[in-house]
This record gives C-alpha cells, sequence and structure tokens, in this order.
C-alpha cells in the first residue's frame, strides 16, 4: 500500500565507488532546503563520521529490537552489516515541505517506492567495471576479499538499473551533479509538488 509522503521523496543509489554519498553531500550543500533521512547502521564508526550527522550508529542488539518493534520502513544486511531508514526518521523530516532524500540498496529503494505515493529514484552508475575498481583499490589500497565482494555486489545492483526513474553516469562529478541537481529543480517544478502555492495564488483576490 503506498502513503503519502509530505512533499516528496527521493532515493539515491549507486554502488560503493560510484560517488554517490560525495554527490549527495554536495547536493545538500547546493539546495539547502532538501532534508536528508539519516539511516541507521551496525557498521563501525569511520574517520570523520558523526553520530546523527552520516548515520544512527547502533549495536546489533539495539537494530534487531528496532526490527522487532516493526521501527523501520526498510533494512538489509549490506556486507555484513545492516542499514535501515526508521518511520521516525521519515516522520520528522518529509512533513517539511522540502524534498527528503534517502541514501539506500536496490532493495531499501524497492521497498520505498512500493510505500510511497511520491517518490522518485536515481541510480549513479560509474563509468566502467574497470574505473570502479580503480575507485575502490584508491580506496583500500589493496584488492581485498571486501572488495572482491563489493566488486561482485556492484554488478548485481547495477543490472537493477532500469527500477529507477533515473540514470546518471558518474564520469565527472561537476557534471554528474550539474545532473543531480536539474533532477531535483524538475521534481520541485511537478505539480503534484506545486499544488499548495497554486491553491494560495489561486484563492488571492483580484
Amino acid at each position: 500500500m503506498t502513503r503519502e509522503a509530505g512533499a516528496g521523496i527521493l532515493v539515491v543509489s549507486g554502488p560503493s565507488g560510484s560517488g554517490k554519498t560525495t554527490l549527495i553531500q554536495r547536493l545538500l550543500m547546493e539546495i539547502p532546503d532538501l532534508e536528508f533521512s539519516v539511516s541507521h547502521t551496525t557498521r563501525p564508526r569511520r574517520p570523520g563520521e558523526q553520530s546523527g550527522r552520516d548515520y544512527h550508529f547502533v549495536s546489533r542488539e539495539t537494530f534487531d529490537r528496532m526490527i522487532g518493534e516493526n521501527a523501520f520502513v526498510e533494512w538489509a544486511d549490506v556486507h555484513d552489516h545492516r542499514y535501515g531508514t526508521s518511520w521516525d526518521e521519515i516522520h520528522m523530516r518529509a512533513n517539511s515541505g522540502h524534498i527528503l532524500v534517502l541514501d539506500l540498496d536496490v532493495q531499501g529503494s524497492a521497498s520505498i517506492r512500493n510505500r510511497f505515493t511520491h517518490s522518485w529514484s536515481v541510480f549513479i552508475l560509474p563509468p566502467s567495471m574497470k574505473e570502479l575498481r580503480n575507485r575502490l583499490v584508491k580506496r583500500e589500497t589493496r584488492l581485498s576479499p571486501e572488495m572482491k565482494k563489493r566488486l561482485e555486489t556492484a554488478r548485481r545492483e547495477m543490472a537493477r538499473y532500469s527500477d529507477y526513474s533515473y540514470v546518471i553516469v558518474n564520469n565527472a562529478l561537476d557534471v554528474a551533479l550539474d545532473s543531480l541537481i536539474h533532477i531535483v529543480r524538475a521534481l520541485e517544478s511537478q505539480t503534484s509538488m506545486q499544488t499548495e502555492q497554486i491553491r494560495r495564488i489561486l484563492g488571492e483576490g483580484l
């Protein structure tokens, strides 16, 4: 069953190394009115990350308790860690009147599409599998077993591109960011997003 979600939800997905996280961060800087949904995760915090800003970092026990309480709109196991979007996060941010941006994998994106009427999705692709591998090698300095797993997962995720409303190939970050900004601006101009403002204009006296 689908639901309304305030002004609407934009899901951004992409494999590790696609540049998805950087694009989202740059998008939020370019359009400060956007809301960002902070996911819960059981993975360890990385250097420079802050709880409540990048993720809500919780223990496996806390995450499992939240699952039992039906606290998540969607959740998934990704690379031996769990990630989830809580109903509290959606309710707190989706009624701001601005588009809510979610950083999700393909499974989470499908859950959001099925649950919310006003939702759209963007998949971020690397320019090639070779370039994706190069980006991951630069990040980890060696082809570790975890990196091999990420590459295998990336290929499976990329095969789901047709599930998405839009696809951006991130060959050059600035160009990809420009495409993402244009998508958001186009969504903001949709009739369904302008209903309140239109009603206000039509309700004004002559």
